[in-house]
């Protein structure tokens, strides 16, 4: 039995929902890790370059895992930033974006943490 705290956003029951099979989602959370390891710095340095457009990408890609992996509050968040790095001005999106982001690190860390016990057990 794991004795990890339980998850704020991320949703392992969620995940099996949509994937099916228990593999499949330590596959894709592997993917997942990767991805937020690698996209949270470069959003981050995105905003502060000024860049919408390439924000406005990497926000979409955020969008599309967290149906899958995370809680209906993290989901809201996303696509609501999302939304706004479509037509928002960067004084806009920097604030939005600035609130997601200790949440999706969060989520990234929940996803590491799930991961290592996985690789124990």
């Amino acid at each position: 039995m794991s004795h990890l705290p339980k998850p704020v956003y991320l949703s392992i029951e969620r995940a099996m929902e949509f994937i099916g099979d228990e593999q499949g989602v330590l596959s894709l959370l592997k993917t997942l890790q990767q991805t937020l390891s690698d996209d949270l710095p470069r959003l981050q340095d995105l905003l502060e370059k000024g860049d919408v457009y390439g924000a406005n990408r990497v926000l979409h890609q955020l969008k599309g895992f967290t149906p899958v992996f995370c809680v209906d509050r993290l989901v809201e968040s996303v696509v609501k930033v999302e939304e706004l790095s479509k037509h928002a001005d960067i004084s806009d999106l920097r604030p939005a974006y600035n609130q997601l982001a200790p949440q999706l690190e969060t989520l990234r860390q929940e996803v590491v943490a799930h991961l290592n016990s996985q690789a124990q057990g």
